[in-house]
């Protein structure tokens, strides 16, 4: 358990350097979504075939699959809603997932949630309000842009629900590799459909799209599905909400975006939270 939640902290960890990686992509948010894990699929499914490992049974491929496509639409819908609203009141939106995830533990997997579960959610998201920006929340109109994000939050709690039960039966590379294959090919399709443009792109911009896939994807959702083999989807919810700390704490150096004081108070928050639903 203790290496699982390790495993869950360098996720997302991983994870909090996509926002970094997309920016400094300087790409348009769906085709750095569609790179993301097409890059990520050329590197897994090699390693998949060394391992000899035995082709999934109908069930759990069918698990995998739907859990990629959950997690294209997901990345499309929200990248999108970043262009109809605040990227602010898009992301904390998009990080409903936790409500929707103990929602679903409880009616559908059955699960009983921890006894701080529900203040500790409440308390993280109060915290990610400060760190991205109290005063663009207060602005905040609800339209297309929001509708959207809302709905992206409810792909990615379907993510780790249906992740929690493949993980069940399924090794974390078979089903990394799987979910990542539904995924791009979910995401190429968004692609066409919207007539993306899919190549042309600088040096830099490929450099920041290989890191995107490979340290956000393939190290951070190795790390994350592994942890979902151990961990109930509920309690890596909530921690994966630590990712925009993550975030804010690389742009210092990176982009040069100072901290300000509503960012490490609801850092504190975040991490306060984390703890509370970890450890009870």
């Amino acid at each position: 358990m203790l290496f699982a939640r390790l495993c869950l902290i360098i996720g997302t960890v991983c994870i909090g350097f996509s926002a970094i990686f997309v920016r400094l992509a300087a790409v348009p948010g769906v085709v750095s979504a569609f790179y993301r894990v097409l890059i990520a699929s050329v590197a897994l499914l090699p390693l998949w075939l060394v391992q000899n490992r035995e082709f999934p049974d109908r069930r759990t491929l069918l698990l995998s699959s739907l859990a990629g496509v959950f997690f294209g639409l997901d990345i499309a819908l929200w990248n999108v809603s970043l262009f109809l609203t605040n990227a602010a009141s898009a992301t904390v939106l998009a990080y409903l997932a936790p409500v929707w995830v103990g929602l679903g533990a409880i009616t559908i997997l059955k699960d009983r949630l921890r006894k701080f579960y529900w203040p500790g959610t409440i308390v993280a998201l109060i915290g990610m309000v400060l760190i991205l920006g109290l005063g663009k929340m207060r602005t905040m109109q609800f339209g297309l842009g929001n509708t959207l994000a809302i709905i992206a939050s409810f792909f990615y709690a379907a993510y780790l629900l249906v992740a929690q039960v493949a993980r069940e039966k399924s090794g974390t590379l078979s089903f990394t590799t799987f979910s990542v294959l539904s995924s791009t090919a979910t995401l190429f399709v968004i692609c066409l459909l919207r007539h993306e443009r899919l190549t042309g792109f600088s040096y830099e911009s490929w450099a920041a799209l290989l890191a995107l896939g490979l340290i956000t994807h393939v190290v951070g959702w190795l790390s994350i599905n592994y942890a979902l083999g151990h961990i109930r989807a509920s309690i890596a919810s909530v921690t994966l909400l630590g990712q925009p700390i993550i975030t804010a704490l690389a742009a210092i150096p990176i982009l040069g975006e100072p901290l300000g004081i509503n960012q490490i108070a609801g850092g504190v928050l975040v991490l306060t939270a984390i703890y509370l639903v970890n450890k009870t």
